[in-house]
């Protein structure tokens, strides 16, 4: 049984599949208590591996799964992956923080480190290899990310709701990407969209 805090379709909005169509399965809880984290902990419902399957199977179309939360690595095991991939037929991607172990047969690895923000040190990164380096920039030392293994790496603006702080993460983020040309420009275009 795994908690689950919802399943929906969508489009991802961020990052190297932005725009790509995505049944996400966002698992309730973490290892971590990041400030700005979106995800409602709390609530969420008890689901068998068989009754994820069935809900994922309601959207034929998005090739893609991505397992997210939370933090999808305290719940899932290479037995989950290869059922969820031979019962649904998608590519399974997992948005993690980095702090455990993977298995090994996922399709697509986003690491997003929450090291140095206000409640991202509670576990420390061992993950030293990913498809793609998503780092919410706040201004922080890009060095501190040199020893991580990643096919792409991008940089996010940390999303505020106060729109001048918002300006501001994004000036920064864009500044950022200008003086380290390894890295790319990531935006919340669901966010932009209006949608999930």
């Amino acid at each position: 049984m795994y908690k689950i805090n919802e399943i929906f379709h969508s489009l991802q909005g961020e990052g190297f599949h932005t725009g790509t169509p995505a049944v996400f399965v966002r698992f309730s809880g973490c290892n971590l208590h990041c400030a700005f984290c979106d995800t409602q902990h709390q609530s969420g419902k008890m689901m068998t591996t068989q009754a994820i399957i069935d809900e994922v199977n309601n959207y034929p179309n998005a090739p893609l799964i991505v397992l997210t939360g939370g933090e999808p690595s305290l719940f899932i095991d290479e037995s989950f992956v290869a059922e969820l991939k031979q019962k649904t037929g998608k590519r399974i991607a997992i948005e993690t923080n980095g702090t455990r172990a993977l298995p090994n047969n996922l399709d697509w690895v986003t690491f997003s480190p929450k090291t140095g923000f206000d409640g991202g040190d509670a576990a420390p990164c061992v993950l030293k290899q990913c498809d793609e380096l998503k780092v919410v920039y706040l201004g922080q030392d890009l060095k501190q990310y040199d020893g991580i293994t990643a096919t792409y790496r991008f940089l996010q603006p940390c999303f505020s709701e106060n729109e001048m702080q918002r300006q501001a993460n994004m000036k920064a983020c864009v500044d950022a990407v200008l003086n380290n040309p390894g890295w790319r420009l990531s935006l919340q275009t669901h966010r932009i969209l209006n949608i999930r």
